[in-house]
């Protein structure tokens, strides 16, 4: 499909809107779209999304400033038509053969009515593209722009419905400000927030983006961490009975073993195959990763610090520690400590982590984990972000439905 994203501006410009249209056509781009950015100010900052610059889009062109100063006092500018028929000529040149448009704030504020107007024109004609229109602020809602509304056209195009083009607001609250503004239902609006780009903020390495690829653990919740090597007397096996038993309440959880097997026993080997037959056994094949069968060295170290930023449990059921760095590396993750009652692991964990025995049923540490966690506020918040307001959770459960 071909899709144009316009607004007055674009990335290098620094704005909200401006960082949420790049990313937006990040995702288009990565999903198969042929994508291309027009507008006012800026330059390609990607190879493969092309930027065009049509000067008069901008809010801030010479034209545009002195139009806007006309009226803003309610005056229409004697040469306000010319300066639309010229920006409606070079949109529909530069947008022939275009799928769709998503337009930003062009028909939310008076920054550049001239171009508002043009675009209206476009989507009344034949075969024009299909027009989304993308609400982030809203003119006629906000006092401080009430002076510079007036009645009649051109600013009610920013007050009334067009037919025939989607509505897209930012929020909930915004969506039904437009209800009220427009005087429309609220279905007939979509409602497509801004993301958060979670690698990016969680600053992951690329090794470890190509495994959370391969995992598809991003949306899971919890994602338990178990970092140790695969010998025996880490008892493994009962963090994974322990993913099975808290399945029961939280579907969505996952383990993840960081370490191989143990370099010097090797009856390791053996203990890899019988986790692996656990895991088949009870259904686990997609929720418990052994990452050493996809890393037969262990997580590299570039990894590690990226595991916990992104975990939210430390599951460490050990039946003999010497220390239990993984408490410390925890500790420093913000994330909450499950681990074995253990002098070690005590010692430095102290009153903070919730213990249990190594010989504790699934079911008991399952309860531990589940009780914590449905009432911890940092917890359901980092899922709620994780599962509906990264880029990617937005792309496919809100942008790419309005598309088709």
């Amino acid at each position: 499909m071909k899709i144009v994203l316009m607004h007055y501006a674009a990335p290098p410009i620094v704005g909200g809107v401006e960082a949420v249209l790049a990313k937006q056509a990040e995702l288009l781009t990565r999903a198969g779209h042929q994508m291309r950015v027009i507008a006012g100010r800026g330059e390609t900052w990607d190879a493969g999304i092309p930027v065009e610059i049509i000067p008069h889009i901008d809010s801030r062109h010479p034209h545009v400033l002195r139009a806007k100063a006309s009226l803003d006092k309610g005056k229409l500018p004697s040469d306000f038509q010319n300066l639309v028929d010229q920006i409606q000529a070079e949109l529909e040149h530069a947008l022939f053969g275009v799928d769709v448009v998503i337009a930003h704030n062009v028909a939310s504020l008076h920054k550049n009515l001239a171009l508002t107007a043009a675009l209206f024109n476009l989507s009344e004609l034949p075969d024009s593209p299909r027009l989304i229109l993308w609400h982030h602020d809203l003119a006629w809602n906000m006092p401080n722009y009430q002076d510079e509304l007036h009645a009649g056209w051109p600013w009610e195009l920013l007050s009334t419905p067009w037919p025939n083009v989607r509505q897209v607001t930012i929020s909930e609250s915004r969506r039904q400000e437009l209800s009220e503004l427009f005087n429309i239902p609220l279905w007939e609006i979509a409602v497509v927030p801004a993301g958060l780009d979670m690698p990016d903020f969680l600053n992951l390495s690329t090794r470890t983006l190509a495994l959370l690829d391969s995992l598809k653990i991003s949306l899971a919740a919890p994602i338990l961490l178990t970092p140790v090597r695969i010998t025996r007397r880490k008892n493994i096996e009962l963090a994974i009975n322990t993913l099975a038993a808290l399945r029961q309440e939280m579907p969505q959880a996952v383990l993840v073993v960081t370490g191989p097997p143990g370099a010097h026993n090797p009856s390791n080997q053996k203990y890899v195959r019988e986790l692996k037959k656990l895991r088949l056994r009870l259904g686990l094949q997609g929720a418990a990763h052994l990452l050493g069968e996809f890393m037969p060295e262990g997580l590299p170290e570039v990894c590690v610090s990226d595991i916990y930023r992104l975990a939210d449990v430390l599951l460490l059921p050990s039946r003999e520690e010497g220390f239990g760095i993984p408490i410390l590396e925890a500790a420093l993750s913000r994330m909450p400590v499950f681990c074995s009652d253990l002098a070690p692991l005590r010692a430095l964990a102290m009153e903070w982590a919730v213990y249990f025995s190594p010989e504790d049923s699934p079911q008991h540490v399952a309860r531990l984990i589940f009780q914590r966690l449905r009432t911890d506020p940092a917890y359901q918040l980092r899922v709620r972000v994780r599962q509906q307001y990264t880029w990617d959770a937005i792309y496919n459960n809100q942008i790419k439905p309005l598309l088709e």
